[in-house]
């Protein structure tokens, strides 16, 4: 009889452990009813426009939560504001990791910043998945083996195919390029070394600007005094829109391409001036919920669903709130994926196992896909032209890789 009892309290002790909610307490930040995942954003600062992002992620998760969550856990984002300072945003996320205990970082913005939080995620064996940042350096899986790029075409690809489209049209081209002073603005410059080449030195000529410069209008007259007849502005929204109006008040009317992280019409192109950005190219990868040619696309017509219900405040024609939409939408198909083993480890697997995943509010034929050797979703784009009112795309897909 007492060895009966025995076996049987065994037995007990083993499905108690196998159940879902003591596999649940064994997985960091996740419960029977939730995930808590974490991020920080520049809700202050100088690039305070890009708190949309969060704003979007947020309404995003609402809505996924009034659905039922995923497979019945619901979404806890954590959003902390790091005003866009990298010893911040190692702060916060510290606080993240360690006080609310998340299950991941998710799209945290900046690149400097992502750099700054990577070796204290790795050692706290943290997944780190798609960063707000289009910087190649964390597709280096040797480097950043938790990371994965955003969902959005890296810079330095983007630059490539500036580089390539400047050189169609003059092959003898001189390149001027404002740049901000870090990991963003660099990834640029790679880009255009990977075209250029040996030639980089003898045509490109280079200014920066810090993130806390009050003005850029002397780094502009600088450029303009080199003769460039290609101008690259590798910016950020505040210091985009000081470009492109300086550049118009001296008369400098070069090929000029803009960052893809500074095509927002009500944060930069209004307040540049409209007249001064005609004619600017750029190069897309979402849907412009602007964009006259997908007036009836269903995509567009669910995304604006969404943004009345769920981010009612946000601005409809600001494209942060597209780019916040596909993010979201990428992690829940990762969760998905994951069903109930939410361990680090399968969360990695599920990340870099992407498969043709289709988004309503992507450009047409560009698919998320990634790999344990390829922790790049996007790497495609489509070259758009300002035309004073809106952007006007053009061309057939373009990949940068």
């Amino acid at each position: 009889m007492r060895s009966a009892a025995t076996m049987g309290l065994a037995t007990a002790l083993v499905l108690a452990a196998s159940s879902p909610a003591v596999k649940a307490a064994e997985m960091r930040g996740v419960t029977a009813t939730e995930i808590r995942i974490g991020q920080t954003m520049p809700y202050s600062g100088p690039v305070s426009a890009f708190g949309a992002l969060g704003r979007g992620e947020a309404g995003y998760f609402k809505m996924l939560n009034e659905r039922g969550g995923i497979n019945g856990r619901r979404i806890v984002l954590i959003s902390l504001d790091d005003g866009y300072t990298p010893p911040k945003t190692v702060e916060q996320t510290r606080r993240l990791v360690e006080s609310d205990e998340v299950a991941l970082i998710f799209s945290s913005i900046g690149t400097a910043h992502n750099s700054a939080i990577a070796k204290y995620l790795q050692s706290k064996n943290i997944p780190q998945l798609f960063v707000g940042s289009g910087a190649s350096k964390f597709a280096d899986v040797a480097q950043y083996p938790q990371a994965t790029v955003g969902v959005q075409a890296p810079f330095r690809y983007e630059a490539r195919l500036y580089a390539r489209y400047a050189l169609e049209k003059n092959p003898n081209a001189k390149f001027a390029v404002i740049s901000q002073n870090d990991d963003y603005g660099r990834d640029y410059l790679l880009g255009l070394k990977d075209v250029l080449g040996e030639k980089y030195d003898s045509v490109v000529t280079g200014a920066t600007y810090e993130v806390t410069d009050p003005a850029i209008d002397s780094q502009i007259v600088k450029l303009k005094a080199s003769g460039a007849e290609v101008f690259v502005i590798a910016a950020t929204p505040k210091f985009a829109a000081q470009a492109i109006r300086k550049a118009y008040e001296i008369g400098w009317r070069p090929m000029t391409f803009l960052s893809s992280t500074a095509v927002w019409i009500s944060t930069v192109m209004q307040p540049a001036g409209l007249e001064a950005g005609t004619g600017i190219l750029s190069a897309a990868y979402v849907k412009d919920p602007d964009d006259p040619a997908w007036a009836d696309d269903a995509g567009v017509k669910g995304w604006r669903a969404f943004m009345t219900k769920y981010v009612p405040d946000g601005d409809p024609h600001d494209t942060n709130y597209v780019n916040a939409y596909n993010s979201a939408m990428t992690l829940e198909a990762v969760l998905k994926a994951c069903g109930d083993d939410l361990s680090t480890e399968n969360i990695l697997k599920q990340a870099f196992a992407i498969h043709d995943l289709e988004l309503p509010m992507l450009l047409p034929g560009i698919r998320i896909n990634t790999s344990p050797t390829d922790h790049v979703p996007v790497d495609q784009m489509q070259f758009m032209r300002f035309n004073g009112k809106t952007w006007q795309r053009f061309g057939a897909l373009q990949t940068g890789n």
